[in-house]
């Protein structure tokens, strides 16, 4: 499991075998199982998660308990709730486990270590912080004012094959659509690229 992580780190900022086995003890292997909860609303985030196999997810409840996806994690993404970790914030939202999953998990240690270790590592970290705030920013102006079509046209694009790994109301969620409205598009563009041949 760790070895995937290793190697983004050391590819990430261009570090060295010597450097991450210096910060290697606050790398912690787990094994997850599919539904099982790694944060529930109000409780603080302490932990990042990077996946090596397998696919986790953020998301939030409505008030009329209404599940609303803000994230998925496929191999090679790191997810947590960002604001609860660098903030010690509350969090507002739920990660769960959609497959039995392989991950590492690191806290806040393992950043205030590799900091000092590799020389790149807060400014990659901060570009890192940059380009999730960038991705958001596009998300919310898609959820705003593109159409759903757009929208699932944009979520092939970032997410590739988990549209057959996670259930199609998972992805409606994330678009903003019902799974009815999903399956709509998906006849459109079926037809669309049909009718091309």
């Amino acid at each position: 499991m760790s070895d995937l992580f290793k190697k983004y780190i050391i590819e990430t900022q261009c570090g060295t075998e010597s450097q991450y086995e210096a910060v290697e003890h606050l790398v912690y292997p787990v094994a997850i199982k599919k539904g099982e909860m790694l944060l529930q609303k109000d409780e603080i985030c302490d932990k990042a998660y990077f996946v090596s196999k397998g696919i986790l997810r953020s998301y939030t409840v409505d008030e009329a308990g209404k599940e609303h996806t803000i994230q998925f994690a496929p191999e090679n993404w790191i997810i947590a709730d960002r604001s609860s970790f660098y903030f010690n914030e509350p969090s507002e939202m739920y990660i769960d486990a959609l497959e039995n999953t392989e991950a590492i998990y690191v806290k806040k240690e393992f950043f205030d270590k590799a900091e000092k270790i590799f020389e790149n590592f807060a400014k990659v970290n901060t570009l890192a912080l940059h380009n999730n705030i960038r991705h958001m920013e596009k998300r919310i102006n898609y959820l705003l004012s593109a159409s759903a079509e757009k929208r699932y046209l944009k979520f092939i694009e970032t997410y590739r094959d988990l549209s057959l790994r996670v259930p199609q109301q998972l992805i409606a969620s994330y678009l903003g659509i019902t799974p009815e409205g999903l399956s709509r598009v998906r006849k459109e563009l079926a037809n669309k690229n049909f009718n091309r041949d």
